[in-house]
C-alpha cells in the first residue's frame, strides 16, 4: 500500500516551520524503511489555504488532516497514521462543537468552498513538472495550438470571466482587441504584482501552482499573436519568483514552450520581471512602464494598452487569477464556466480571508456568495463572538460594508453599486472595536505615500484627506470635514490620471457613507466610540462587572492601574496611554470607553 504525505510548505507555515517538519517527517519515513506493507511518498506542496492553523500535513488516500504540526510530531504520524490507522486527535481540527474532524471535507472552513482556480494547490508539488502534467497540465495548451486563434477567443468570451485584478474587464473583449491589430511585435504580460495589505492570492497560486499561469499566458499569446511575454512579480514575493523561474525552465526542457509550443509553429518566450516596490505598478501602464525599465507611473488611457502597451505594441496583460482559470475554460468549454457564478460575473473568486474573523485564510467561492456566507459559514463569525461592524473588501481603494448589506452578493457589480470594489480579492473582517475613521486614515495614509505624485488631484487630494482624518482622530477635528472630505472624494474620482487617484476615496466615502454618527462624534463630542483613537479616549472599569482578577492591571504597560486581589481595580487617567490593553484582557468586559478628560482644542477658524 503506498500512502502519500503532503506538507504545505506556502509562505504562511514556512514561517511557521513547515520545511522543519518535512525534514523530520522524511527522517521519520526513513527510520521505518523496514515496514514493507506501507510504502510513504512525502510532497511538499503549496499553500492549504488555512493558514492560521498551519503547519498543515494531509495524509493520502486516507484523507486525514493534521494542523499545527511540529517537528516533534513526526514520528507519531509516521507510526500511527502512516503505518496504521490510527488518528491523533490533540493534531486534528475541531469544529464549531468542538468535534475533531478528520477531512477538509468536514472542516467547515473548508466544506463551503468551490475550488477551479485552487483545484490543484495543495495537492502537487509546484516545483516538479511532472505532477502537474499528471492532473492534466498543459492539455489546455496542447488543444489550443490546435485551434484557431478567434476559437480561442470564442470560448473566453462564452466564459465571460473578467479580469481578477479588481478592473473586472472583460477578458474575452481585451484579447478580441489585441488580436485585430496588425502591428507586431505583440506581447503579453501577468500581473502578479499584489500590493494590497492582507492580500496573499496571487502569491498562493504562483507558489501553489505556477504552471497553471504559465498555460494560460502561453494560450493568450497563441489568441492574440505574440511571442514573447513577461511575468511581472511583486518584489516581495521570492518563492513565487523562484518557483515561476523554475517552471518556465522546465516547460521550456519539456518543448511545451519556447521555440515550438507544444511542437507547433507558434513560439514564447517567457520572462520573469521583478517588481519595484511600489504600489502604483500593479497599475496596467505604470506596469508596463516599469517593464521597460522607466519610472513606473501611469499614463492617460485614451490610448489602451491592447493597441499601444510595451514599446508601444498591442499588450495583453491579465491577471494571475485570470489566467489561471483559464486552461479550465478552454479544456472544458466556455459554457461550463459560466455555469458558475452569476451572470455579470461568472466563475469563482479567491479571497484573502482575514481580520476579525475565527477562522482565517484563502477561500475560494463562486461568484455571487454573500459576505453572510463568507464571514460566518466560511470563517465562523467573529473572534469573541463580538458584534460585525463592517467587512473593507478590494483592497486599500476599496468600500467598507457595514453589517446591514452582509446579506450582499460579492461580485463585480454588486459592490460596485455600493461604492465598494472586488479588487483583487482582499477582504479584512473589522468588530465594534475597529474605528471607522481611523480605518479611512489609515488607507489614505498608504495611499498617500504610494500615490506616484503625477496628478494634481490624487496628489494634493490624498494629502489634504489625510489631513483632515487625521486632526478628526486626534481631537481637531471640526464642523464641514465630513463634506469638505466628500467633495474631495468626488473630485480625485472624477479628475485622477489612473485608477488608483480614481478609487483612492472609496475608504473615506463609504465609510462616511455608512458611519456618519462615528464621524459626529469625533467632532462634536470629542470621542471615538471604538475606543482607537487615544486622544478622544479614556478606558474605566464598571465596578459591578469587575471581579477583582487583575488580569488588567498585569497587562497595563505604565502601572495605571490599581487594586487589591478580589477588588474593585481603579483606572487612573492621568496615567493611562489609551493604549487598550486592559480591555483586551478583561475576560469579564468591565472595562468601557469614554471621552478623554483635557483632550486637544479644536482647531481654530481659518
Amino acid at each position: 500500500m503506498k500512502k502519500q504525505i503532503l506538507i504545505c510548505c506556502g509562505t504562511g507555515c514556512r514561517a511557521n516551520g513547515s520545511m522543519k517538519v518535512a525534514e523530520a517527517l522524511n527522517q521519520a519515513v526513513k527510520s521505518h524503511n523496514g515496514n514493507a506493507k506501507v510504502i510513504a511518498d512525502i510532497k511538499t506542496t503549496g499553500c492549504h489555504g488555512f493558514c492560521e492553523n498551519g503547519p498543515i500535513v494531509k495524509i493520502l488516500p486516507d484523507n486525514l488532516v493534521y494542523y499545527k504540526v511540529k517537528p516533534e510530531d513526526s514520528d507519531e504520524i509516521v507510526e500511527k497514521s502512516v503505518l496504521g490507522e490510527e488518528e491523533i486527535g490533540r493534531l486534528m481540527y475541531k469544529d464549531d462543537s468542538g468535534r475533531p474532524v478528520r477531512s477538509q471535507e468536514e472542516n467547515p472552513f473548508y466544506a463551503h468552498q468551490y475550488k477551479m482556480v485552487l483545484r490543484d494547490v495543495g495537492e502537487i508539488d509546484p516545483e516538479n513538472i511532472g505532477d502537474y502534467l499528471e492532473r492534466g497540465g498543459y492539455e489546455a495548451l496542447r488543444k489550443a495550438v490546435s485551434m484557431s486563434q478567434d476559437e480561442i477567443i470564442d470560448e473566453v468570451e462564452k466564459s465571460g470571466i473578467r479580469g481578477r485584478g479588481g478592473a473586472g474587464f472583460p477578458a474575452g473583449r481585451k484579447w478580441r482587441t489585441a488580436k485585430r491589430y496588425d502591428n507586431f511585435p505583440k506581447y503579453v504580460a501577468c500581473n502578479g504584482d499584489e500590493g494590497d495589505p492582507g492580500a496573499f492570492m496571487d502569491c498562493s497560486i504562483l507558489e501553489g501552482n505556477p504552471h497553471s499561469v504559465i498555460e494560460g499566458l502561453a494560450i493568450a499569446a497563441i489568441a492574440v499573436g505574440a511571442k514573447e511575454g513577461f511575468f511581472y512579480i511583486r518584489d516581495e514575493y521570492d518563492l513565487a519568483v523562484k518557483r515561476i523561474k523554475k517552471a518556465i525552465q522546465d516547460a521550456e526542457e519539456r518543448g511545451i514552450i519556447g521555440a515550438s509550443v507544444m511542437g507547433s509553429e507558434y513560439s514564447l518566450k517567457l520572462s520573469v520581471v521583478r517588481g519595484g516596490g511600489a504600489f502604483v505598478c500593479g497599475e496596467s501602464t505604470a506596469l508596463m512602464a516599469s517593464i521597460e525599465g522607466r519610472v513606473g507611473e501611469p499614463r492617460a488611457k485614451y490610448i489602451r494598452s491592447v493597441q499601444r502597451g510595451l514599446w508601444n505594441q498591442p499588450t495583453v496583460l491579465n491577471n494571475v487569477e485570470t489566467l489561471a482559470n483559464i486552461p479550465k475554460i478552454i479544456l472544458e468549454g466556455g459554457e461550463k464556466f459560466a455555469m458558475t457564478g452569476t451572470k455579470g460575473s461568472t466563475g469563482t473568486k479567491v479571497f484573502s480571508l482575514v481580520g476579525k474573523v475565527k477562522r482565517t485564510g484563502l477561500v475560494e467561492v463562486p461568484m455571487g456568495t454573500t459576505l453572510r456566507h463568507l464571514i460566518y459559514d466560511i470563517g465562523g463569525g467573529i473572534i469573541g463572538n463580538r458584534p460585525f461592524k463592517a467587512v473593507q473588501t478590494g483592497g486599500p481603494s476599496g468600500g467598507c460594508i457595514p453589517e446591514s448589506m452582509l446579506d450582499l452578493e460579492v461580485d463585480f457589480d454588486s459592490l460596485a453599486s455600493y461604492g465598494a470594489m472586488m479588487g483583487s480579492g482582499g477582504m479584512i473582517v473589522m468588530d465594534d472595536r475597529s474605528c471607522m475613521v481611523e480605518v479611512a486614515r489609515y488607507y489614505t495614509n498608504f495611499l498617500c505615500e504610494e500615490s506616484c505624485g503625477k496628478c494634481t488631484p490624487c496628489r494634493e487630494g490624498l494629502r489634504r484627506m489625510l489631513e483632515i482624518l487625521t486632526d478628526i482622530c486626534e481631537g481637531r477635528g471640526r464642523e464641514g470635514d465630513i463634506e469638505l472630505l466628500e467633495r474631495l472624494g468626488h473630485t480625485m474620482q472624477e479628475a485622477s490620471l489612473c485608477s488608483l487617484g480614481k478609487t483612492a476615496a472609496n475608504p473615506v466615502l463609504t465609510t462616511i457613507q455608512y458611519f456618519w454618527e462615528e464621524y459626529e462624534a469625533h467632532i462634536r463630542e470629542k470621542r471615538c466610540p471604538a475606543g482607537v483613537c487615544k486622544n478622544l479616549t479614556c478606558f474605566e472599569i464598571e465596578a459591578e462587572k469587575c471581579t477583582g482578577c487583575g488580569m488588567c492591571a498585569r497587562g497595563c504597560p505604565v502601572d495605571a492601574i490599581s487594586g487589591g486581589k478580589k477588588e474593585v481595580h481603579i483606572i487612573d487617567a492621568s496615567k493611562c496611554i489609551a493604549c487598550g490593553s486592559c480591555r483586551e484582557t478583561c475576560k469579564f468586559d468591565a472595562v468601557r470607553t469614554g471621552a478623554r478628560q483635557n483632550v486637544i482644542e479644536g482647531r481654530q477658524a481659518v
